[in-house]
């Protein structure tokens, strides 16, 4: 079937991305020359994006089991918890980090619909979407142009779509001057006799395909996203997909009425590598093979080459394997609302997939043979200790001159786009939609989402600091689960499960693995600890910016998406503070020192110190003490610790009642390390007066550290007795540092 000589198949092979030995193999796998189509499937197949042939080896040691964990990593299109009364809660967390950097708007738009449609897939109803959002030096030009392109396509897309955005976090880096990270986050909720497999089985049963019509875009995509970026990137333009809200609005509706039939054996959604990879992974996990008619697939341009057809990423389709003998029903519900339903192939026995172009056999090849934990590749990568680290570990904070007009370094420090509000970014976004969000009036420290009638709530959380994790991959990751958790904890719930978005460099670079490595290590012992299984995500290689003439990945950034569980919506606790004259205690001690801190990078200029000071224990028990807090009526709000340290925290509180502080630091070192360090485990609650004797006993029954701040004032942000400024002033400080940076 090979239109190939050896020379050509292999020459053909190299242009895909196969390494000779991969080949070799698919030579092995198939006992002949493949023919292009055939090189095709297995490069976009055995690329990264599809494979994870360069991470599996450690993605296998993360913990997946937990008593509530009803789909294990990889198992289905999104992890699947179960939240009592029946009902389970589907999330997952995905780049689109290379699409977005050659066309931010579709890039991020595109991002948006996949990670909703691998939820509505399994017949959940999305109701809460989430970001993390990484840029470039926020003054240069192009970093203004992909912020502006990216906003206004998850804006769009999320906002016609119709589910609301509940959380996020947006962050700086000259290292992501020419790659930024768009990782988009999707949860749903279905009744657990309700979900839909990715699965295909039933020799017979026929494969439709619904939706949308496919088109040339997005041809490769999965290669084009397991690959370093270049100059010469934006001539892959045709590897970027295009959305449509309005259309995936459609077929949201038509699966989740499909999702209430018994006539379907299981569907996937068409993301990385189209038909090609949902027609392997469902016949794969079903034991099962296809045929594949690929001139029946409705197509938007005439002419598609069966390649095309076979690896468009065109968006809003999905592959469905029905019962015999209810085409119809099916057939019926997607012309209900106006979408493509066309039968492409039928289920056969044995694990192979035949795709025809008008009765000739195009391509054969082993479904088994095409994917993770079949015949996919799997690769052991170098790697070592980065020499940068030398520099992280002879940082010395006594070399540092503190500051002696601390109430301008405040005020500089909450100016900062990294620390300062992301308003100009969340205002794009419709939060109020589906009437779910139960953080609009009054913001907590993660995303609340109303299950209906239920009087249990879902808290939902993004988070990574990727300084932390640069200066030490293994607890820098722990601390990014542990401030998810954390704001879990801080909102009133319990943390449930994490998915992940695991963004890193070249995997064939010693020192950029090593940073990977790390990570998973730092992320298995902080799950182990909290008890939240990792319920899969995504591995994003490749990405990385040049430098002054240098190529530098970008800070190892493993983005944390995490769940819990608000048993009572009364447990609801809000970050602001809500009346004058409450006490405010800090649970933990003063920070001494400033390593890895936004003062500390923003203000002094210096990238390379240590981590915070981090203790996984003290910041486990401390969770549990402030949750019983919560459960047992004593905080009024809680705010945890991170970004810019306890004095941005306690302004922050401020914001959402015009309530102010009047609080005293006393320490026997630096006074910059209180304000602005970021060491762990510390969080801000305010508590009524006639509880504090009750939360006081609490606290040390626990043996739980806590320093008494003071308590809130009608107005001024005062400590040690001196007023760091009013409250409408840091406000304005806050808000206004993003759109002035994009007005200019």
């Amino acid at each position: 079937m090979s239109e190939y000589t050896e020379k050509e198949a292999l020459d053909a092979s190299s242009k895909l991305g196969l390494l000779p030995e991969e080949y070799e193999k698919i030579k092995g796998y198939l006992g002949r020359i493949p023919n292009f189509t055939e090189l095709s499937i297995y490069s976009v197949m055995w690329s990264e994006h599809c494979s994870y042939k360069n991470s599996i080896k450690w993605l296998k040691t993360l913990p997946k089991a937990g008593p509530a964990i009803l789909a294990e990593a990889g198992e289905e299109n999104a992890g699947l918890v179960d939240i009592g009364d029946g009902k389970a809660c589907a999330f997952k967390i995905e780049s689109h980090n290379h699409p977005s950097a050659i066309e931010p708007y579709q890039g991020a738009a595109t991002g948006v619909g996949g990670i909703n449609r691998d939820i509505f897939t399994m017949g959940a109803r999305p109701i809460a979407q989430l970001n993390s959002l990484r840029f470039g030096d926020p003054k240069e030009e192009r970093t203004k142009w992909l912020l502006e392109g990216v906003v206004k396509g998850i804006g769009d897309y999320g906002n016609a779509f119709g589910i609301p955005v509940v959380g996020g976090e947006v962050y700086f880096d000259k290292s992501y001057n020419q790659n930024p990270l768009v990782n988009a986050m999707s949860v749903g909720i279905v009744d657990i006799d309700k979900t839909i497999s990715a699965t295909s089985h039933g020799v017979g049963n026929p494969v439709f395909i619904v939706g949308s019509s496919t088109g040339k875009d997005g041809i490769h995509g999965a290669t084009f996203a397991s690959g370093d970026l270049s100059d010469d990137s934006a001539d892959d333009l045709p590897s970027v997909q295009v959305g449509d809200p309005f259309q995936e609005k459609l077929l949201l509706e038509a699966s989740l009425e499909l999702a209430n039939t018994d006539a379907i054996i299981g569907m996937q959604d068409m993301g990385a590598a189209g038909i090609t990879c949902s027609s392997s992974e469902m016949s794969a996990k079903g034991g099962c093979g296809m045929d594949i008619w690929l001139d029946k697939v409705p197509t938007r341009q005439e002419g598609m080459l069966p390649f095309e057809i076979l690896l468009s990423e065109s968006q809003e389709r999905m592959l469905v394997v029905v019962k015999k003998g209810r085409e119809n029903e099916v057939i019926e519900i997607f012309n209900k609302w106006d979408l493509n339903c066309v039968q492409i192939g039928e289920v056969t026995e044995g694990d192979t997939l035949r795709y025809f172009m008008n009765g000739q056999l195009t391509a054969e090849v082993s479904a088994d043979s095409l994917v993770l934990g079949g015949g996919a590749p799997v690769y052991e990568r170098d790697y070592k200790e980065p020499t940068y680290i030398q520099a992280v570990k002879a940082f010395n904070q006594d070399d540092i001159a503190e500051p002696t007009n601390l109430v301008e370094v405040a005020k500089s420090l909450l100016g900062h786009v990294n620390v300062a509000s992301k308003d100009w970014v969340t205002d794009q976004y419709d939060s109020m939609v589906g009437t779910i969000n139960m953080g609009t009036n009054s913001a907590s420290d993660a995303g609340i989402v109303n299950i209906k009638g239920s009087d249990k709530a879902l808290a939902v959380t993004v988070d990574c600091n990727a300084r932390y994790v640069y200066a030490d991959p293994e607890n820098g990751c722990a601390i990014a689960v542990s401030e998810a958790a954390r704001n879990i904890v801080c909102s009133g719930g319990r943390p449930s499960a994490i998915t992940n978005c695991l963004n890193f460099g070249n995997p064939y670079s010693p020192e950029a693995y090593w940073q990977f490595v790390g990570a998973i290590k730092g992320m298995s012992k902080a799950c182990e600890r909290f008890e939240t299984p990792v319920t899969g995500g995504n591995v994003s290689f490749y990405n990385q910016s040049t430098i002054d003439g240098v190529t530098v990945p970008v800070l190892p950034t493993p983005t944390i998406g995490m769940i819990g569980i608000i048993e009572s919506k009364k447990h609801i606790t809000p970050l602001s503070f809500q009346k004058k004259n409450q006490k405010i205690y800090m649970l933990g001690n003063h920070c001494k020192g400033i390593e890895s801190s936004q003062y500390l990078i923003q203000y002094h200029q210096i990238e390379n110190s240590p981590a915070p000071e981090f203790d996984l224990e003290i910041e486990h028990k401390m969770q549990q003490v402030l949750l019983e807090s919560i459960q047992n009526g004593f905080v009024s709000a809680a705010h945890d610790i991170s970004d810019g340290g306890l004095l941005n925290t306690l302004i922050e509180m401020t914001f959402g009642n015009h309530i102010g502080f009047e609080v005293s630091i006393e320490v026997d070192t630096r006074m910059d390390a209180a304000l602005f360090g970021e060491s762990q485990s510390r969080v801000v609650v305010a508590i009524d007066e006639d509880k504090v004797d009750k939360f006081e006993a609490h606290l040390r029954a626990s043996n739980q550290a806590f320093v008494k701040l003071g308590k809130t004032v009608g107005d001024g942000c005062l400590i040690n007795s001196v007023n760091y400024g009013q409250i409408s002033e840091f406000r304005n400080i806050s808000k206004s540092a993003l759109s002035k940076l994009m007005a200019n």
